[in-house]
């Protein structure tokens, strides 16, 4: 695997790659070549300069901005092979030199091309591939956590981490692009994983990062209120996710009937489809009786759900446990048991396995993560990024608190802003404090996105109840003072995240941290710390 000394993590490579010909990779996807292809070796592709190698192909993408191929000079620098690129990207990188294949869509011609160099047209593992609006990356380290109390060697792709045999390393997009994600798979069978979960977002099928992929079994979670920076609205939104139930990228499906739109992905689908549903949850009572298993909740509390998973065909009954609050991961615990029986993964072997462990045994990073100790208030921090997913575990959250709830909430800058006074109405609703604070601003002006945010929590509360406080360094230590046991507070927004993008500027941050600091700080308990401090560097 690869590592690096940048605060960015790293683009992991396989050991062992087959050394492709130019001419062959040109034989096969070029219409035209520039410079002598002859004697010209190819061992990996990749869009970023900043994670090249030497003998690999830079592929040089038309950006919103510019084009890759004005980093021609830099690749060739670094060593690259060759470029490969569109006709106006040939024109810009024929002064580095370097040879030339042309084709007619590079970003859309890359899955196709990094398979090959990566040679992953074979013996991979089983494939788990969930998109949806909320719950992915829970399905994906849920499926993850019950793999490996099977006893396989697992691979894991979510916003939070990549993850290869047990060692893991932070992620860089919720799904990688193209090159990286055939070089992870080539990674994975270098590792003898048995199966990988991989979370698929809307970008990566509309950006091409999972072509030349067929999952064993892909899922759909929900359709909620997100990404209507990208889209003309829901419609669009979800026809953009329809194509991940085709045979050319999915063998099988499960389909939650939790929202409405499942119904069409089930309508849409092309490959055979079974369904689940959690009427705790579900929007329509009556889609969801129609569901082939149905989720039930049976206890909620501090430390997780207890739920029943139950056929509706035959009756086989699976009572268990997640440990993460709120009815939406019992949902999740359910779709990925349902996944791994479509995958041919035994009930009885997984029966066995829940009932000898006492329930799911998964750590997901960033989801209602649980940051205090026994005997103290209750502290979690959580990605929450869209109205659905925050007030779903708002509700849960609120059923189990005896005290009041104290709610801390950021948004991320430069996206979709159209969400964000529903994000904070969500907040306010369930909350009896609501905390506004800065989270990753980007290119953006923090102090709008933190307005917008009150806007939605002050028309439910307050200016008593509903306030800011930035920087968010000084925002958790005045949250973690107003609560004592029985209180609760919830930080939505950095989760497992390690680092801050103020201004194009990556700064190492982390939540979890600041959360157990200033637990620690007021004379708290805290619970075991399952992350790296980015601090001890």
């Amino acid at each position: 695997m690869t590592k690096t000394g940048s605060n960015l993590p790293p683009v992991l490579r396989p050991q062992h790659t087959p050394v492709r010909r130019l001419t062959e990779l040109a034989d096969r996807f070029a219409r035209d070549t520039r410079g002598s292809l002859d004697g010209v070796e190819v061992t990996g592709v990749t869009i970023a300069t900043t994670d090249l190698h030497p003998g690999e192909a830079f592929v040089a993408i038309q950006g919103r901005n510019k084009h890759g191929a004005e980093f021609a000079q830099v690749a060739a620098e670094l060593g690259a092979s060759a470029i490969i690129t569109d006709a106006a990207g040939a024109d810009i990188a024929e002064p580095a030199g370097l040879p030339i294949v042309i084709v007619e869509d590079p970003r859309g011609q890359l899955g196709e091309i990094a398979k090959w160099v990566f040679d992953t047209g074979h013996d991979l593992p089983i494939l788990f591939g969930t998109t949806g609006t909320d719950g992915k990356t829970s399905i994906t380290h849920i499926l993850d956590g019950i793999l490996g109390q099977l006893g396989a060697v697992t691979g894991l792709s979510s916003s939070a981490l990549r993850v290869v045999a047990g060692e893991a390393i932070m992620a860089r997009l919720t799904t990688p692009e193209a090159y990286e994600m055939h070089a992870l798979l080539a990674v994975m069978r270098e590792h003898h994983v048995e199966a990988a979960a991989i979370e698929v977002s809307v970008q990566a099928i509309m950006r091409h990062r999972v072509d030349a992929i067929v999952f064993d079994v892909a899922m759909f979670t929900n359709l909620s209120h997100d990404h209507m920076d990208d889209f003309s609205g829901m419609d669009e939104y979800l026809e953009a996710k329809l194509p991940l139930f085709r045979p050319d990228r999915a063998r099988r499906a499960v389909v939650s009937l939790d929202t409405p739109a499942g119904a069409v992905v089930v309508e849409r689908a092309e490959v055979p489809v079974v369904t689940i549903a959690t009427p705790a949850i579900a929007v329509d009572q009556d889609l969801a009786a129609t569901a082939d298993w149905t989720v039930t909740v049976n206890e909620e509390t501090l430390d997780g759900t207890g739920f029943t998973l139950v056929n509706n065909r035959d009756g086989r009954t699976l009572t268990s446990f997640v440990p993460v609050i709120g009815p939406h991961m019992a949902a999740n615990s359910g779709a990925a048991i349902v996944m791994l029986l479509e995958a041919g993964y035994a009930w009885e072997r997984i029966v066995t396995a829940l009932e000898r462990d006492g329930g799911i045994r998964a750590h997901l990073p960033g989801r209602a993560e649980k940051i205090h100790g026994e005997g103290g208030p209750a502290v979690y921090v959580d990605f929450g990024h869209t109205p659905a997913g925050i007030e779903k575990t708002l509700e849960g959250l609120r059923r189990v608190t005896t005290g009041k709830l104290v709610v801390m909430m950021g948004a991320d800058g430069s996206r979709d802003t159209t969400k964000r006074f529903a994000m904070g109405k969500a907040a306010a609703d369930y909350g009896d404090i609501v905390i506004i604070t800065d989270h990753n601003p980007r290119m953006e002006d923090p102090a709008i996105v933190r307005r917008m945010l009150l806007e939605g929590a002050r028309s439910v509360k307050s200016e008593q109840d509903a306030y800011e406080i930035f920087p968010p360094e000084d925002a958790i230590v005045e949250a973690v003072k107003l609560i004592r046991p029985g209180d609760a507070l919830m930080w939505f927004g950095p989760g497992h995240q390690d680092h801050r993008d103020v201004q194009g500027v990556r700064l190492f941050y982390s939540g979890r941290e600041l959360a157990r600091r200033a637990l620690i700080d007021a004379g708290w308990p805290v619970g075991e710390r399952r992350w790296t401090n980015p601090y001890d560097d």
